[in-house]
């Protein structure tokens, strides 16, 4: 579980200070580029389609997680939106939650054998 916390710490580093430099260099304007790559049916829109459906598988599990009541929804949209560095951060405070129970960590808990 330590590597695990590892990897998550890095890759939310990763993407922060990442997303930092871009956001710095060329503002929020994601949504016009993203969807506009997907119009022009390229390999760059085929990327951000294949990206985009997983953001929603990811929001779809967060919220399984959470029974789809209480905060569950909402973490869903903040997985949909915050992508690897919410769902980085997400697994990092929710590993420790379920004291590394991996069957906890991905079902949700009270949901094991």
């Amino acid at each position: 579980m330590s590597v695990f916390r590892a990897l998550l710490a890095l890759v939310f580093a990763t993407l922060l200070a990442y997303t930092s430099v871009v956001i710095a260099n060329h503002g929020l304007g994601l949504f016009p580029i993203f969807f506009g790559d997907m119009a022009k049916l390229a390999w760059p829109g085929q990327f951000n389609l294949d990206f985009l459906c997983m953001l929603a598988l990811s929001a779809l599990w967060v919220a399984y997680r959470h029974r789809f009541r209480g905060p569950g929804p909402l973490l869903g949209l903040c997985a949909f939106f915050g992508g690897a560095l919410f769902l980085s951060l997400y697994l990092f405070i929710e590993s420790f939650r379920t004291k590394g129970d991996v069957t906890a960590l991905l079902l949700g808990e009270n949901r094991g054998a």
